[in-house]
């Protein structure tokens, strides 16, 4: 089946609202239609999966193969992929990774999402800049965001006239639209009790159009989405153990799809359970705690008895691994935004903060040689929490994306690993 690529000229455009309308409108009209996003969001793809009701898998250009990018993004219905930041951004120093790289290697068109609000004939020379920067990314068409009028609209839409690119569909600025974030991204999709509604409004908003201006041009969209190449074989990630048990609620929600799809296409068995919901850890062999925002839920966690008394026993004897969140909660103690201290698991020695905020951020080359993920592998870092003390054997050596060495990252003590990079594919 075919697919497209909606993309953006800077972050903060509107493109997750405008997939979301999107998806959610050909999902309501019966259209068979699936979801990808652009790099290492563990956010976004939720809500694409509430918008058209079918599975979301990232698509990272910088930490994918081009086989693997293809294997799964083959599938029988309609792929909308929606991009990151820019639409050439991507990791330093050549821009490695950006959307424009997905569109390279899947041959897919690409629909330009302005946000308009701050513009009028100025769209063009921004539009025809996109599109003849790399003959190798095609922009096909145009969406208009946070048009004012429709007098602005037709001022945007003779503008772009002369360059020939179709302008598919104009979305009014509209408080219904806007979406509430925190400091990783967008508040998740399983925290919004109205999220179907605003889901709906969204698409009303995208098929009424601005009013006064000409409706959205949804089958002109979808003659412009191309065939995807064919899958190819691609290496999957080894489980690290027959039977794993995941943590999964709103503290513990970023794990990667993939990652889980290909432990169980090669026969381990999965089971999920919740720390905030005081689960006892299941039996397993390997026990994996995702990133999420535990420091939101610090204290639920640290009063969740059944939960660390199983996880420490589980410890003792079999591997346990933490990412990001995940692994703040092996430590010590976690310190929320108000100074408050939290007792954790104490399997790592490790405290960290949320109280004096520091952003880390980048993708990572780790390679570890004890645990339960030896080799190299790349990943991503992304968080605020300050270490506020840490010891013990380090379990990655690690380079940024430009290949820079950088100190070695993470933890390893009995049995319990861990460290704030989450891992996307083998190298």
């Amino acid at each position: 089946m075919p697919g497209l690529i909606l993309a953006a000229p800077t972050s903060g455009a509107g493109k997750t609202t405008v997939t979301l309308a999107l998806l959610r409108l050909l999902n309501l009209m019966g259209h068979p239609v699936r979801a990808a996003k652009s790099g290492p969001d563990y956010i976004d793809p939720r809500f694409h999966e509430a918008a058209c009701e079918a599975p979301c898998l990232n698509l990272d250009a910088w930490a994918m193969t081009p086989d693997r990018i293809r294997s799964l993004a083959a599938g029988d219905e309609l792929l909308v992929i929606e991009g990151a930041m820019g639409l050439f951004d991507g990791a330093p120093p050549d821009g490695k990774g950006a959307v424009a790289d997905l569109a390279r290697i899947l041959d897919l068109p690409v629909v330009l999402v302005v946000d308009a609000s701050h513009m009028a004939q100025s769209v063009a020379p921004l539009v025809a800049g996109f599109a003849a920067h790399d003959p190798a990314v095609r922009v096909a068409g145009v969406i208009l965001n946070r048009v004012g009028s429709p007098r602005h609209a037709r001022m945007l839409r003779t503008a772009l006239a002369p360059l020939g690119l179709p302008v598919l569909a104009a979305l009014p600025r509209h408080p219904d639209l806007a979406m509430p974030s925190r400091h990783l991204g967008l508040v998740q999709a399983g925290e919004r009790p109205d999220l179907d509604p605003f889901l709906d409004r969204a698409a009303a908003i995208l098929a009424e159009g601005v009013p006064g201006d000409a409706p959205p041009d949804l089958a002109a969209l979808l003659e412009l989405a191309t065939p995807l190449p064919g899958a190819s074989d691609a290496p999957r990630m080894t489980p690290p153990a027959q039977r794993i048990a995941v943590a999964r609620d709103e503290a513990f929600a970023f794990s990667y799809p993939h990652m889980l799809a290909d432990w169980h296409a090669q026969g381990a068995e999965i089971t999920f359970f919740s720390p905030l919901n005081d689960d006892p850890v299941p039996r397993a062999g390997f026990v994996f705690l995702p990133g999420g925002y535990p420091e939101l839920h610090a204290g639920r966690i640290a009063n969740a008895g059944r939960f660390l008394t199983t996880l420490r026993t589980h410890g003792e004897r079999l591997p346990v691994y933490g990412e990001c969140g995940g692994y703040m909660v092996l430590g010590d103690v976690l310190t929320d935004a108000d100074g408050v201290p939290h007792q954790m698991a104490g399997l790592l020695n490790l405290a960290t903060s949320f109280k004096k905020r520091k952003m880390q951020l980048g993708y990572r080359r780790v390679t570890a040689t004890k645990g339960p993920f030896t080799g190299t592998f790349l990943a991503h870092e992304f968080h605020y929490a300050t270490t506020l003390y840490q010891s013990g054997d380090k379990l990655f050596q690690a380079e940024d994306a430009e290949g820079t060495d950088l100190p070695a990252m993470g933890l390893r003590e009995g049995r319990a690993y861990g460290s704030f990079a989450h891992i996307i594919d083998r190298a």
